[in-house]
């Protein structure tokens, strides 16, 4: 691949593609969203960006590199033939990966393809660590994910837990993040980049939380092992464009973008 033709396609023109496009139109650093991926059913009107509503016309048309931001069928759907075509991915929806068939067939399809697949490390930080750790050996890995109840509805904590009416921190799932991955997929993508970073989904410990004071979304994990041990904790604002999606999730993505396009990985 050659890093001096910068052709960026996305899957999905949602809000977190949306925010990727103007933020890098913005930044000055000549990389742009050149191209989107969408189903047959759904128009794009955006000056400058082309629309594909076939992964093989994507394809033909040559991308640098694809930012998945579309869901976890974009991902099982679209992703393996990009990487069997020989063009890198990078997947935001990695909550998708918990899936290890399509985790199996996705590294077939990068390996047949000569590609690489990354993931965005999305609303979470400290996965440097936990790789770093684990290679020495991790003894436990637990995160705790807690968001005002509001968030949680549409979850199976409503079917449990009146949410509305709720006045105290409530635990609404303690489980590993196998799952926490099926049962709260909207939580999915956090908990699969802690897992997939440390000791697994079957391993590592998922506590979710709601809680009437909370002001943002706090992702916390504490992990121990050979290293020693250590805790990280985030409390995130949303897009400003969109509530529901984390800002830093967004700026994750840029940040990924930018990585693969650098010279020098700092």
């Amino acid at each position: 691949m050659n890093n001096d033709i910068k052709k960026v396609a996305v899957i999905g023109f949602g809000a977190m593609a949306q925010s990727l496009d103007h933020s890098l139109r913005a930044s000055g650093s000549g990389i742009e969203v050149s191209a989107t991926l969408v189903p047959h059913d759904l128009t794009v009107d955006h000056d400058g960006v082309e629309v594909f509503h076939d992964v093989a016309a994507l394809i033909e048309w040559g991308p640098s590199v694809v930012v998945e931001c579309a869901s976890h069928q974009a991902v099982k759907n679209s992703v393996p033939p990009l990487l069997r075509a020989g063009i890198d991915v990078i997947v935001v929806s990695i909550g998708s990966l918990s899936d290890t068939e399509l985790l199996h067939a996705l590294e077939k399809a990068a390996e047949e393809g000569g590609s690489r697949l990354t993931v965005a490390s999305g609303a979470i930080g400290g996965l440097d660590v936990l790789r770093s750790a684990k290679i020495a050996g991790l003894e436990s890995v637990i995160y705790t994910g807690t968001k005002p109840p509001s968030a949680w509805k549409g979850t199976p904590a409503e079917q449990s837990i009146d949410l509305a009416s709720l006045r105290q921190r409530t635990v609404i799932f303690e489980g590993n993040a196998a799952e926490a991955s099926l049962q709260y997929p909207k939580n999915a993508n956090v908990t699969a980049a802690v897992a997939l970073a440390g000791i697994g989904f079957a391993d590592t410990k998922v506590t979710l939380v709601a809680d009437p004071h909370a002001s943002g979304n706090t992702h916390k994990v504490n992990a121990a092992g050979a290293f020693g041990r250590f805790e990280i904790s985030l409390e995130n604002k949303p897009l400003p464009d969109n509530p529901k999606t984390s800002w830093l999730a967004a700026l994750s993505v840029e940040q990924a973008l930018h990585r693969h396009f650098q010279r020098i990985e700092l």
